[in-house]
């Protein structure tokens, strides 16, 4: 399959609207710590706004609400890899990305036939702590080779400047948090990320 190389990823369905009036193709919904009803709420309204502008949602972490509301694309972290009912996902025809920091978790991820592998943190990111040290570009090089034709997902510390870097050195796309939603002009930083990813 063929991702939009610009990959942001977003809190709520209020930024997944921004973002696709802003021009993404290709938005990640990460919602933590909502309950339910308005966890639900919140997919239902992203997952319709995509639909309409002809994007692609992809579901964090919530696969069982993803099946139920009939989303079709959820990304896995290593822990909900091991929980997620895979073989239901696969009867709706839901798409998976999984998430992978060594080669453990990589072997784990591609014995999953995923649709992509993300692979992170490349640099430093202060959005959460991560136990893993920083990848770099060269582990982006032999994550690539190791992938194959599959899309490989560079995630953690992006800016516009890194971004490029990661697709230089073998990244399919390029997903970005805190540089467009902490960004003081998100708008402005979203065009920018467009023109850097789009040829």
């Amino acid at each position: 399959m063929t991702l939009d190389r610009f990959y942001p990823v977003v809190p709520d369905a209020d930024w997944v609207e921004r973002l696709l009036a802003w021009g993404a193709r290709l938005i990640q919904l990460r919602i933590k710590g909502c309950p339910e009803p308005a966890l639900r709420a919140q997919i239902e309204r992203a997952r319709d706004a995509c639909a309409a502008a002809a994007a692609q949602l992809v579901v964090n972490d919530h696969w069982q609400l993803a099946l139920d509301i009939g989303c079709d694309f959820v990304h896995l972290g290593q822990e909900d890899l091991a929980e997620a009912d895979l073989a239901a996902l696969r009867r709706a025809g839901i798409r998976i990305g999984i998430s992978t920091h060594d080669h453990a978790e990589l072997d784990r991820a591609l014995a999953k036939a995923p649709e992509y592998v993300a692979l992170g943190p490349i640099y430093p990111t202060q959005l959460k702590q991560m136990p893993w040290a920083p990848q770099g570009l060269a582990r982006i090089a032999e994550w690539k080779r190791l992938a194959g034709a599959r899309p490989l997902v560079a995630i953690g510390g992006l800016t516009v400047a890194r971004a490029e870097l990661c697709l230089a050195a073998g990244a399919d796309c390029v997903a970005v948090v805190s540089d467009i939603v902490r960004h003081p002009d998100p708008s402005g930083q979203t065009r920018a990320w467009l023109a850097a990813t789009r040829p």
